[in-house]
Parts: structure tokens; C-alpha cells; sequence
């Protein structure tokens, strides 16, 4: 296989060959979830390990919950291009919001303002608790599998998204995204 071939030095401080064996799979998985066919999804993961390369910077240790992250979100965006090509529209087409008479923007910059917020409040969790919390809501994984890259049990993925939630909720209610007592 090419990639394969093409990624066994390393940049960055990354043994690539071990990046690529070690997330192939999850990746495979994450592509063929959007594609639904595997042929396009080996595409995805070539293309997307071909990106991840030219932007080694933004990678940590090879078992960083931020790795992870990059590295699905780098297939899942190369498995949605590829998916707008295959259906012959731009994945960045704007025409269905043109379409859309109702469309809000003070309602739609409201939203992003406040996501953003959101996201700070997220990113300021503790590494053990953002990291499950991210691969669970982020990245739609399951128990199993973020138990399985974080190597920890079940039950740990659990408690942690548990605690994530738990905190997150303290958070925006001092932040004022939440009211009332509980």
C-alpha cells in the first residue's frame, strides 16, 4: 500500500509508520461511517495521512487525546469532501443557506459566539476528563473505543464523561449559560 510505503520515516518527532498502523483502523472506521464504502474510505485515510503529515506541528505524542482528536477530524473532513465530489456539489456550498429565506444571521452569530464559549469552557476541563468527554461528543466514539485509545476500562470512560458532564455544567452555570440551583 502507498501510504504505507510513503510514511516510514519521521517528521516532527512522529514515527509516522506507527502513527498510521496504530489509528488505521479507527480511521477506517470513521471514513467508511461517512462514505459507506470502504474503497472510498482507504481514499479518505491515504489523503488525510497525507494532510496530517504536512501538518506534523499540530501533533503531540502519538497517545495524546490531541493527536486523536487531529487525526479524526483531519479523516472525517477528507471523508466529507470526498463524499461532496462523489455527489458532484462543493462541501462548502453556501447556496442551501441562500436558499434558506429565514436565515438568521444575528441568531447565527449568537450561536457561534456562544459555542466558542462552550468550547473554552470544554477545553479547560482536565486533560482525564476532556479527552473521553471529546471523543464521546466530538467524534461520536464509543465507550469501547475511546476505552480502547485511552487505555483505560469501560467503566472508567464512563465515570470520566460522567465527571466531564458534571464539571461542565458547574462551569456554564457560572459562566450564565445555566440558571437554578441544580
Amino acid at each position: 500500500m502507498f501510504i504505507q510505503l510513503f510514511f516510514t520515516t519521521q517528521a516532527g518527532g512522529i514515527d509516522f509508520e506507527l502513527l498510521f498502523e496504530k489509528y488505521r483502523r479507527l480511521l477506517l472506521h470513521k471514513a467508511y461511517e461517512i462514505l459507506r464504502d470502504y474503497g472510498l474510505a482507504e481514499d479518505a485515510v491515504s489523503e488525510a495521512f497525507i494532510r496530517i503529515y504536512k501538518n506534523t506541528d499540530k501533533l503531540d505524542r502519538i497517545d495524546s487525546s490531541r493527536t486523536i482528536s487531529f487525526l479524526v477530524t483531519i479523516v472525517k473532513n477528507t471523508a466529507l469532501t470526498l463524499l461532496a465530489k462523489r455527489k458532484g456539489e462543493s462541501p462548502f456550498d453556501d447556496s442551501i443557506a441562500a436558499e434558506n429565506d429565514g436565515f438568521d444571521l444575528e441568531g447565527s452569530v449568537l450561536s457561534k459566539a456562544v459555542t466558542e464559549d462552550m468550547l473554552e469552557l470544554v477545553g479547560g476541563l482536565k486533560e482525564e476528563l476532556r479527552a473521553p468527554f471529546l471523543l464521546k461528543y466530538a467524534h461520536d466514539l464509543s465507550h469501547r473505543e475511546i476505552a480502547d485509545l485511552l487505555k483505560i476500562s469501560e467503566n472508567n470512560v464512563t465515570v470520566r464523561i460522567h465527571r466531564a458532564k458534571k464539571k461542565l455544567a458547574e462551569l456554564f452555570r457560572e459562566a450564565g449559560y445555566i440558571y437554578g440551583d441544580k
